[in-house]
């Protein structure tokens, strides 16, 4: 009798599983079509035209109107935004750049690497620094060092990146000489020495809300029943904290991070601005001053491809650490 029950359970919880898949899926397509439509109609609406940019200021209306038939300008909105969902899915691309006739998809390939490397690296660097300092403050509950934690991160908090990143050159770079003013170096340990400093500066903005949040689940799980009956078996302090407080601790800071992984990106795009890293952000601003808009919608499309998959990758690990989030979803 209960091995006939135990299979329909089981096949219960598979389907429970694909349909909360199956929706999250659904969910992370939507806003991907939502960022595509998004892009397409909000860069038209900057001012600044194009074709102007590319011919000069003093261009005759007759090279003008040329341009326009040459980028499809002079074409209706609606049979624009269907040519770019064709060329977007046909091609993975959002046409070619209006500057350098390249495709888009090149040039951000071209500049990616050093850009993934950047985000991964202050990833890394903002979880392993949020989890030392949750800990401290969490094992010091209103001692000292708690309070010196919960306040430095708070008023660091409020200092813009960019601003961070100026102060990190002038102390351990003009000052200290530790680390290149700029630049991302010339491959191998010289590009991960030249990104120490920039991904420092990305990790410092995503810190103070991981140790807030990571120190207040800390501190629920420490007092609850559970965590009493280990101390009064005899568990020593360190196999609890590390094994089972930790493990209970971290589904909400994980769901967080994958929340600020959309800021981390941003900030990421900022920085290389101030390291002068040849990067997804240079190119995105040089593309901006320029008016080249199949470059710029390639890169928001990119980047905002990039947070729906760590969104819906948090979700489901989420869901495979904790099942009762699934009937949240």
């Amino acid at each position: 009798m209960m091995k006939p029950r135990l299979t329909l359970t089981g096949a219960a919880g598979n389907n429970g599983s694909y349909k909360w898949l199956g929706t999250a899926l659904v969910r992370a397509l939507i806003v991907i079509l939502c960022v595509m439509t998004a892009v397409f109609f909000l860069i038209r609406i900057v001012p600044g035209d194009p074709a102007k940019m590319i011919l000069g200021e003093y261009s005759t209306p007759e090279a003008l109107q040329a341009m326009h038939h040459t980028l499809g300008l002079d074409l209706p909105i609606w049979e624009q935004f269907v040519r770019f969902i064709q060329t977007l899915f046909t091609q993975g691309d959002t046409g070619n750049s209006i500057v350098s006739g390249t495709s888009t998809r090149e040039l951000i390939a071209q500049r990616a690497p050093v850009t993934l490397l950047l985000i991964v690296m202050a990833s890394v660097l903002a979880i392993a620094a949020a989890l030392v300092l949750a800990v401290l403050a969490a094992t010091q509950k209103d001692k000292l060092l708690d309070h010196l934690i919960r306040i430095i991160p708070a008023v660091t908090l409020g200092m813009p990146v960019f601003w961070v990143g100026l102060l990190f050159i002038l102390l351990f770079s003009v000052r200290l000489g530790w680390f290149p003013v700029g630049g991302s170096g010339e491959g191998g340990l010289s590009t991960l020495h030249s990104l120490v400093l920039p991904a420092v500066t990305v990790a410092f903005s995503q810190i103070p809300t991981l140790v807030r949040s990571l120190r207040a689940q800390m501190l629920e799980v420490l007092e609850s029943e559970f965590v009493v009956t280990l101390r009064a078996a005899g568990i020593p302090s360190r196999v609890i904290l590390f094994k089972h407080v930790l493990r209970n601790s971290a589904l909400p800071t994980l769901m967080l991070l994958g929340v600020n992984i959309s800021y981390l990106i941003g900030g990421t795009l900022v920085v290389e601005q101030v390291f002068g890293i040849k990067g997804i952000g240079s190119l995105l601003f040089t593309s901006i001053s320029s008016r080249d808009f199949p470059v710029i919608q390639g890169i928001a499309l990119y980047c905002a491809l990039a947070v729906v998959i760590i969104s819906l990758l948090t979700e489901i690990i989420s869901g495979w650490l904790d099942p009762r989030t699934k009937a949240q979803l």
